[in-house]
């Protein structure tokens, strides 16, 4: 298995029909993109079909890109319980992909990326496109904005990791915290 980078994020959009991916290496001020694109998988002709070829695309992508942390946009419930669902699916495989290849996980909300990007958790698929292009000094070439969606999900990750909130050296969760810091607790 290839040596896996914790500062190259693989950012992705799920979706059964196209999935959008994305990758960033950063360091302290210090974007690059190294990839942005997406899988078509509307030609394909079953679900079985279409979750196979997310696992073996995402673990290429990650094998090819020395990818060491997987940024996900969670599915949310719109008016239609049926593409949640399928959008689940095709999340959970591309996790399922990263997991196999022990690439680190972190998931977030479409609001929580938004704000990362745009300032406003509400903003348009266009305004994400926009203000991530000109943050990452990237012109996406891609006419999807699943490709853009993903590249947000990949610097959502870096703006949490490099603000202190995933300090390397510190704890990584409240359980870790807790457990690292046992005088703070009170009962």
């Amino acid at each position: 298995m290839t040596q896996l980078r914790k500062n190259r994020v693989l950012g992705i959009d799920p979706g059964t029909q196209i999935l959008g991916y994305g990758i960033i290496e950063y360091g302290p001020n210090i974007y690059k993109v190294l990839d942005c694109s997406v899988i078509k998988l509307n030609k394909l002709e079953d679900d079985q079909t279409k979750l196979r070829e997310i696992f073996l695309q995402i673990q290429d992508i990650i094998e090819a890109n020395q990818t060491g942390i997987l940024s996900i946009e969670l599915p949310f419930y719109g008016k239609n319980p049926q593409s949640m669902l399928k959008l689940g699916r095709a999340q959970g495989v591309a996790i399922a992909a990263a997991i196999v290849m022990g690439v680190e996980i972190h998931e977030f909300s479409a609001k929580k990326i938004k704000k990362a990007v745009t300032g406003n958790g509400n903003a348009s698929k266009e305004q994400v496109c926009d203000m991530i292009s000109r943050l990452l000094n990237y012109q996406i070439d891609s006419k999807y904005y699943d490709a853009s969606d993903a590249l947000a999900a990949a610097y959502c990750y870096t703006c949490q990791n490099q603000n202190g909130l995933s300090d390397q050296n510190g704890p990584t969760s409240w359980k870790s915290f807790i457990s690292s810091h046992p005088d703070r607790i009170h009962k």
